[in-house]
């Protein structure tokens, strides 16, 4: 199987997080055509994850390789050079899905069998996750695919979303102290914020906060009744005392309206290989049903979701001989069906 082909076949096919359709009805295709048993599993309108087994086999497979099919925008289409694959999904996470197919159809003709899960959403809330949690197929472990350089993570830290809304009273600029400016109160909660100390792991290190929008006010001549800013902590432990510290923190000046949270998680490693830890959140803690987690891939965290996204070449064939070494040595011998 040619993985830089596969790869770029599938980076120029457009899926933005909501437009997945046509992605995953090429895969379904592809996957159908090499002599896997491949279906749609529906997650909303006409966006669906596909799932894929050994035909005919007779068990669910111990191993599953997963990863997701949606990319961030803008589409950027494919080009290549002498060392790298380009586009936009080029590293996140479409090369993954070629070098996952391939390892996949490499056990295959050994004799072993893994299963094969490509989602959507998973830029976004991992919607097409969540979906498949829900139809687990009894597999022990999952290997998830992300941009990790071919490294096993040790860990993956945790995501909390965080609003924060500061309330004022309107007032002719001319006169501040007829009014009270919300404005300011934000900027205070947000520099309490700032100066506050965050946990710290020993062996992942510290959390971070990136305040990733402000908003707030009517007109320059009016002192602002309104304010709010959108933040995001990295988590690299629970979230009880954090969530509690911010809302003491701002208590007076503003409120915490909490969101969106996903946990830390540490996961499972392989002897023998490179580890690092994922400052970013991926689809694995919303498959829980799914296995054990192993994460990793072909690829750099840091050019994806940039307008020059690649991956390396020699990453793509590397990654599919690691995800065979890793299924053989989590699950020696037969693995069903």
């Amino acid at each position: 199987m040619d993985v830089v082909a596969f790869t770029r076949a599938m980076v120029d096919i457009e899926s933005i997080t909501g437009n997945e359709h046509t992605v995953g009805e090429f895969l379904l295709a592809e996957l159908t055509r090499r002599g896997w048993q491949a279906r749609k599993m529906p997650v909303e309108g006409d966006r669906f994850n596909v799932y894929a087994s050994a035909a005919g086999a007779a068990a669910a497979p111990a191993i599953v390789f997963s990863t997701h099919m949606d990319t961030v925008p803008p589409f950027i289409p494919s080009s290549e050079d002498s060392g790298r694959v380009y586009g936009r999904g080029s590293c996140d996470a479409k090369g993954i899905i070629a070098t996952q197919v391939a390892a996949a159809e490499k056990l295959r003709e050994e004799g072993l069998r893994v299963g094969l899960l490509f989602l959507v959403g998973e830029e976004r809330d991992s919607q097409g996750a969540r979906v498949a949690n829900q139809q687990p197929v009894g597999s022990r472990f999952l290997i998830n695919g992300e941009p990790t350089e071919n490294g096993i993570a040790l860990a993956s830290k945790g995501t909390l979303r965080v609003q924060i809304v500061a309330e004022g009273r309107m007032a002719h600029s001319a006169y501040p102290e007829l009014g009270e400016s919300a404005i300011d109160k934000l900027l205070e909660a947000l520099q309490r914020l700032r100066a506050m100390k965050l946990p710290t792991n020993r062996d992942v290190g510290p959390s971070t906060l990136n305040i990733g929008l402000i908003e707030g006010g009517r007109a320059p001549n009016v002192i602002p009744d309104h304010a709010q800013a959108e933040l995001l902590y990295r988590l690299v432990g629970p979230a009880d005392e954090l969530r509690h510290a911010i809302g003491t923190t701002v208590q007076g000046l503003a409120r915490a309206d909490f969101g969106l949270e996903i946990p830390f998680m540490r996961l499972r490693t392989v002897d023998g290989l490179p580890t690092m830890v994922a400052a970013f959140t991926t689809d694995i803690p919303t498959l829980t049903n799914w296995g054990e987690p192993v994460l990793i891939g072909p690829g750099s965290i840091h050019v994806a979701h940039t307008p020059g996204e690649y991956v390396e070449k020699t990453q793509l064939a590397e990654a599919v001989e690691l995800y065979c070494r890793i299924t053989k040595q989590l699950v020696p011998g037969s693995l069903g069906g």
